[in-house]
């Protein structure tokens, strides 16, 4: 399967449209096109650490506080699940699991392995890559789940001097960890993913491939010819 570049064409990332080389605006949905983002790993990277950074205080903070008339409790996120746990809740603190951890360390190992692809080769095949590039893209909506649930429970329970539930300084940095996470993966311009693409050998081993090179007959010999791929 041959990628636009390899046809000379290039293809615009809003609505998919094919061009001519040298177009710079789609003339179907009035995008910029380019060719490829020279900065898209830089940007990714960017906002990867400030996800991950974020994401380091996000379990260390408490993200719910709870005060009644004779006491005041707090929890982290993880002690959040194993307490929804101990009461026999397991199916909702199995979710807050996924969603608050299982979740945002799978899209930040994708991401990392994705640009390491990249820059280094892929011991992968370009399909797999980027269904997992897709994947990342699809759930990042859903990671802001627990964000979700502090905002409905402070809302609702607000019994004045009964019970009283506020969002704890976690929130926020979930939050903004979950935000910076999704601009990283929307940063990574896929088409990278098959300009160095590695289709696996049958007998296990990776077998590169450039895009924009071809095979070239190198002439041993007088009367003899041998291919390389650059």
């Amino acid at each position: 399967m041959k990628t636009a570049k390899e046809m000379n064409l290039i293809g615009c990332r809003r609505c998919t449209r094919v061009s001519p080389p040298g177009t710079e605006i789609c003339p179907r949905c009035g995008g910029k096109i380019n060719s490829r983002d020279p900065r898209s790993l830089q940007k990714v990277m960017a906002w990867w650490v400030l996800g991950v950074a974020c994401y380091i205080p996000a379990n260390l903070y408490t993200m719910l506080e709870t005060k009644t008339l004779v006491s005041s409790s707090s929890s982290t996120i993880i002690g959040g699940a194993v307490e929804i746990a101990q009461y026999g809740s397991w199916g909702v603190a199995i979710i807050i699991l996924l969603a608050s951890a299982v979740i945002p360390i799978g899209k930040f190992i994708i991401i990392l392995g994705l640009v390491i692809g990249v820059k280094r080769g892929p011991q992968i095949s370009d399909d797999l890559r980027q269904k997992l590039y897709e994947v990342v893209e699809y759930i990042g909506r859903w990671s802001m789940i627990d964000v979700f649930v502090v905002a409905v429970l402070s809302s609702l329970v607000q019994l004045q001097t009964l019970v009283n539930i506020s969002p704890g300084r976690a929130s926020i940095f979930f939050a903004l960890s979950v935000i910076f996470t999704m601009i990283s993966a929307q940063s990574f311009d896929s088409r990278l993913i098959w300009d160095t693409g590695r289709k696996p050998a049958p007998d296990g081993t990776g077998e590169s491939r450039d895009a924009s090179s071809n095979a070239a007959p190198v002439t041993t010999a007088p009367g003899t010819a041998k291919e390389f791929t650059a």
